[in-house]
């Protein structure tokens, strides 16, 4: 990889974060902060994550002034944040540099021996489980992951380890700019077509980012396209296929657990195989022994004993917003996931149910993201829900996209209702609306699974105290 001069973080800055709550910023946000330097930041609105900064030193404003950046040696900002910003603006005038999120991320992944983890679906979960085997092992990483971890309840940290365990974002192609020394590649799927126009600029740019990586990479057999990324590659496969360096065999999913057992390739010049061990993961689902295989497989790539690897699995509580159980009210269960994409809801309600499961009904509850997408993908959810009973699906969640004449969640049920006419498929706008049919609607024994990356995490919080509020109010009756 050739040398590129990064934003010299080895010694101590006067960072400035614009919209330093966002999910991407809060964490950089906290990696500089422990890192010893005096970082500040702003954003429009108080939330949880900003208590969380203040604590541990993070001087934060709500809303935008332009003073703020005076005397900064740096700013940065994501690119949701308007170039008219004041304080982007500001900085400009006093000849501040300012900093993309990427250029931030890459100017930390330069101090460390940085390893992503890259692909469309599985980043974070793979991340994290990534960061806590390395963590059982005493290697104290590093870590930038783009949802908080079960346990630690932050996604990100500053630790003494030579490891940097980083997510490696495609949608704005910020991984091909992160300098980074391994990598495990988890699938390559179609999304951000308003950024790459075409699946092949897609396929190309992945080619692109395994050929950087200088250490070891560990790319998915299972996936088509990372599977002809490996036979170019001098690489560590992973998955179920047979042709798998290391493959998760005799799979058992029971009591919302998988356990499988490990069978690896001796080396790369022999076809040999020895089954190594088995693990338990507390989490459920094909795609999450494939997340859990290759966070394995790079962790021995690092050194890691097998043993000590398995182990640190077994007691992995997960991230935030994967099949995460809410609560349970009246006998209805609640889970919320992050799935967005058709494959990901595919494998989310795949897992949902194993042979313990005794869910009478699974009802997902969908909320479609971002205009330009849903422009393009709708169709592609048509066969998305097959393992749901019921499905509900409401309006699109804009992540800052300008909204698009004709094009509203409808597609989607429109899409669903064409394949599958028997399914039943409600379609409800409305988010008061669909609080309260859910409320009336779900009955005990239901699993109600509620998928998107908008303000649908929410929404399991609403239901619930509506339905409680429901209760009180007919007991009040009688």
């Amino acid at each position: 990889m050739s040398e590129i001069a990064y934003f010299d973080l080895s010694t101590p800055r006067r960072i400035h974060v614009i919209g330093i709550g966002g999910p991407g910023m809060n964490a950089i946000a906290q990696v500089l902060c422990e890192m010893g330097h005096q970082v500040s930041g702003s954003d429009i609105h108080e939330s949880d994550v900003l208590d969380r900064l203040r604590a541990i030193g993070v001087s934060i404003i709500v809303g935008h002034d332009a003073t703020v950046v005076q005397n900064c040696d740096v700013v940065t900002a994501s690119t949701a944040i308007p170039v008219t910003n004041i304080e982007l603006v500001a900085a400009g005038a006093q000849s501040i540099p300012v900093l993309s999120r990427a250029q931030m991320l890459s100017a930390i992944c330069a101090l460390k021996q940085s390893v992503a983890v890259a692909g469309t679906h599985g980043k974070t979960t793979t991340s994290a489980m990534l960061m806590h085997i390395l963590t059982t092992a005493g290697l104290q990483p590093s870590f930038v992951i783009g949802g908080d971890v079960h346990g630690l309840n932050l996604g990100a940290g500053w630790r003494n380890g030579k490891h940097l365990v980083v997510e490696a974002d495609e949608s704005d192609s910020t991984h091909l700019a992160l300098p980074l020394w391994g990598s495990i590649l988890t699938n390559v799927d179609v999304d951000h077509l308003d950024h790459f126009a075409t699946f092949d600029n897609i396929v190309e740019s992945f080619e692109q980012y395994v050929k950087k990586i200088d250490g070891p990479k560990v790319i998915c057999a299972d996936d088509a396209v990372c599977a002809k990324i490996a036979t170019k590659q001098a690489c560590r496969t992973y998955g179920r296929s047979i042709n798998a360096d290391v493959r998760a065999v005799n799979v058992v999913f029971a009591d919302g657990r998988s356990r499988f057992d490990i069978d690896l390739r001796q080396s790369r010049s022999t076809d040999e195989h020895v089954l190594v061990g088995s693990v338990e993961l507390p989490l459920r689902g094909e795609h999450n022994v494939l997340n859990a295989t290759a966070a394995l497989t790079m962790a021995m790539e690092l050194g890691v004993d097998f043993e000590v690897a398995a182990q640190a699995l077994s007691s992995f509580r997960g991230v935030a917003r994967r099949f995460d159980m809410r609560g349970v009210d009246d006998g209805v269960t609640f889970v919320d996931d992050y799935a967005h994409l058709p494959n990901e809801i595919v494998a989310v309600l795949r897992g949902a149910r194993d042979a313990t499961d005794t869910w009478s009904r699974v009802v997902a509850v969908f909320q479609p993201n971002r205009f330009n997408r849903m422009s393009v993908m709708s169709s592609a959810y048509a066969d998305a829900f097959g393992d749901a009973d019921v499905v509900v699906v409401t309006d699109i969640y804009s992540s800052g996209t300008t909204p698009i004449p004709g094009v509203t969640g409808k597609l989607v049920v429109d899409a669903i209702e064409k394949n599958h006419p028997s399914k039943r498929v409600e379609w409800i706008a409305q988010r008061e609306d669909l609080v309260s049919f859910l409320a009336s609607t779900l009955t005990t024994g239901d699993l109600c699974i509620s998928m998107g990356c908008g303000d649908v995490a929410h929404l399991p919080d609403e239901v619930i105290s509506l339905r409680q509020s429901n209760r009180a109010n007919k007991a009040l009756e009688h």
